[in-house]
């Protein structure tokens, strides 16, 4: 018998509106007969990706490999300028799917750029997000771990800037660091307001439940920081990207209320799949057998209609 008696799935969950639309856009494209292709993975998740492939979407990695004629969707991340002129060049049926933060974004740094700024982007190397930044600002200086702020030079004039999915303390903290290296430092947040609210919405639950199954990518820097934000309110975390990978009954020993949350790039539905697992292999009295409409109840608990796929307030 086990003692998991009520599940609980963070308040804004499954994916951001960003990817949300960038995946319904590769959809209709599909839908309507296009031959159509994502540049790059759109989201960090097999499973949907597959879907995604099963409705004739399909990833690459390049816009050579992009028939003549074909549809291309720019994922919620973004591309750099040259990328974007490339498809255009060729005629492409380009799909914008940037996200309408991460076009900001880029705004914001082509006009820093234009002003005279020596800009600082907090960013991790080789993200897609900050790669495609970078095509607006080729010579700003892209720093990630604290120990490399030391290496950032002397300037009059410094910008600061973000990936949008870094953490919200990070930024601040290198903003501080920054009014040492600078004369004047002008500082943009670019932090998604997504990801706080998803940071707090996870703070929220650790603080109401025994242990929290943070769910996403095992490389997702924005699934890492809601693992470490439930170990500073000093409850424990287990870290999973699938339901399958719950295998062990006994992590739940003597825990009544378990929470659930996820990364952005975690659909609504896994979450509820996550949460049926835990009753399956955990729940007190019956709820092993009713499972499936358990954490049905959970989802719908935490969102105005079943699986809404958007981290913001349900109008």
């Amino acid at each position: 018998m086990g003692t998991v008696t009520e599940v609980r799935i963070a308040r804004r969950t499954g994916f951001c509106y960003g990817v949300r639309e960038a995946i319904d856009a590769a959809r209709i494209s599909a839908a309507e007969g296009k031959s159509t292709h994502t540049l790059g993975q759109v989201v960090h998740n097999e499973g949907v990706n597959q879907k995604l492939r099963d409705e004739g979407v399909v990833p690459v990695k390049a816009l050579d490999e992009v028939v003549d004629g074909g549809s291309v969707v720019i994922r919620a991340h973004g591309v750099t300028p040259e990328v974007m002129d490339s498809a255009n060049a060729r005629e492409l049926d380009v799909i914008d799917g940037t996200c309408s933060w991460v076009t900001q974004e880029q705004k914001e740094l082509a006009a820093l750029v234009e002003e005279g700024y020596t800009v600082v982007l907090l960013g991790t190397p080789n993200h897609p997000e900050v790669v495609g930044l970078l095509g607006f600002a080729p010579d700003a200086i892209l720093v990630d771990e604290e120990e490399d702020w030391s290496k950032i030079p002397r300037r009059k004039r410094m910008a600061l800037l973000t990936q949008s999915t870094q953490p919200p303390w990070k930024f601040e903290k290198l903003a501080g660091h920054l009014t040492t290296r600078a004369h004047e430092l002008k500082i943009v947040n670019t932090v998604c307001p997504v990801t706080i609210r998803r940071q707090q919405d996870t703070t929220d639950l650790a603080e109401a439940v025994d242990l929290v199954v943070v769910v996403g990518g095992r490389n997702s820097a924005n699934t890492k920081e809601l693992t470490r934000l439930v170990g500073i309110v000093g409850k424990p975390a287990i870290q999973i990207e699938h339901a399958r990978d719950l295998q062990d009954p006994a992590v739940f020993d003597g825990r009544a209320l378990v929470g659930v949350t996820g990364g952005t790039s975690t659909p609504i539905e896994d979450l509820e799949a996550v949460a049926a697992r835990i009753y399956e292999l955990s729940g007190a009295d019956d709820a092993p057998v009713r499972a499936v409409e358990l954490a049905h109840a959970a989802v719908t608990e935490v969102a105005e209609s079943p699986y809404r796929t958007t981290s913001l307030d349900a109008a």
